[in-house]
């Protein structure tokens, strides 16, 4: 069953909120939904579908429609790290055209400004049992963390393809052209390729400016049926293709570092929707690290394995300077990261762009197809990868 046509993103919002000292996480889930259901024109009470993932406290997707006092027929609470909230407003599509809920309510919440930790994963001390994930009791041990396993992909993209830190820099200063437009961007400062590559090394080749902010806040989004859809005065962004795909090092099987599951959900959400990489007017990429950007669009199709170097470079991602506007809004390089989760930012900026409700200044223009790509979990160990692709309905 394909999902193209038979659901609509009708409502979204960001939480302006990047550092929540007084807030709570599920206040954060709850102030979210209201202003996404504010934003489709509905109420709470219309929503009786609810998706969430393992940013929700408690028992999860449970507590939160108990919280916000929801009545839902149908819940989901998969979990692909930051790319989960891209993966389900695919979910919430199949939930809709398969009848088993009509307003799908997703969204995102966490205070990680609030209490700081290192690293990744579980797994106690060497020789110790433990109940963490499989894989920890063979990785750990090495010191893995988010920053140095993104480092070894970026290192091994630049060994194979010739890649240069100048240009990964040209992506952390395209966001920052964007950023400075939004007023409740973490990092608003416009930056240069040479003060990207001059910032202190955080795990090499990866410079403190190749990384994503830290921030708290959350955001929501609202998935409706067509017949929902065309009773609210919003406009309407359709949903035409989804992809979903895990990829990991399949026990030692496949230690490419240089590609990501952006090479299966990508071609399976372009598939579906009957469109190509060259017909996107706007792309939400994913942003945890700059080589992050520039691996994921080489396996979307946006240009050869090998090439994004060349491709991010000169200016080709700000908009209405080059030929691929990408995340308007600052993107996790510079506006937010909520929870270190991105993936719900990405498509609220590109439902913002398909609306025509971004801010004038990146705003694209004729702006009728986006796409929203995520990378939940670890580029360097292993990932869940998520691609929606949306279209304006005149």
């Amino acid at each position: 069953m394909s999902i193209k046509g038979k659901a609509y993103v009708m409502g979204a919002y960001e939480h302006p909120t990047r550092d929540a000292p007084d807030i709570s996480t599920p206040q954060i889930h709850a102030e979210s939904a209201i202003g996404a259901v504010k934003d489709a024109g509905l109420s709470m009470s219309d929503i009786d579908g609810y998706f969430c993932a393992g940013d929700a406290p408690g028992f999860g997707g449970m507590s939160m429609v108990d919280y916000m006092g929801l009545k839902v027929r149908h819940l989901d609470s998969t979990e692909t790290g930051g790319s989960s909230y891209i993966l389900h407003v695919g979910h919430a599509a199949e939930a809709i055209a398969a009848g088993k809920c009509s307003v799908a309510l997703i969204t995102l919440a966490g205070r990680p400004r609030q209490n700081r930790g290192g690293g990744f994963g579980g797994g106690g001390r060497p020789g110790q049992l433990s109940d963490g994930p499989p894989e920890a009791g063979f990785e750990n041990i090495y010191g893995g963390s988010t920053h140095n396993t993104y480092g070894m992909c970026a290192m091994r993209h630049m060994h194979e393809y010739g890649t240069t830190s100048e240009q990964l820099a040209w992506i952390k200063v395209a966001a920052s052209h964007h950023a400075q437009w939004n007023e409740h961007a973490f990092l608003r400062d416009v930056v240069t390729v040479e003060e990207v590559v001059n910032s202190r090394m955080i795990a090499d080749p990866l410079h403190l400016m190749d990384c994503c902010v830290v921030t708290d806040g959350g955001g929501a989004l609202i998935v409706t049926s067509p017949e929902v859809a065309r009773s609210l005065n919003r406009p309407k962004v359709k949903i035409i293709g989804a992809g979903e795909a895990p990829k990991g090092p399949a026990g030692g099987r496949d230690l490419d570092l240089t590609y990501s599951g952006a090479r299966w959900s990508g071609k399976a959400a372009f598939d579906e929707a009957g469109v190509t990489p060259a017909d996107m007017k706007y792309a939400s990429i994913y942003d945890s690290f700059t080589i992050t950007v520039l691996m994921q669009l080489e396996d979307l199709g946006f240009c050869e394995k090998g090439q994004g170097g060349k491709f991010v470079s000169d200016g080709n991602l700000i908009s209405g300077v080059g030929k691929l506007p990408f995340n308007t809004d600052g993107g996790g390089l510079c506006n937010n990261h909520p929870t270190n989760r991105g993936g719900i930012t990405k498509v609220i900026e590109a439902v913002r762009q398909l609306r025509g409700e971004a801010h004038p200044k990146v705003q694209v223009p004729s702006c009728d197809l986006a796409i929203a790509h995520g990378t939940g979990g670890s580029l360097g160990t292993r990932h869940g990868a998520a691609t929606v692709i949306m279209e304006r309905e005149a």
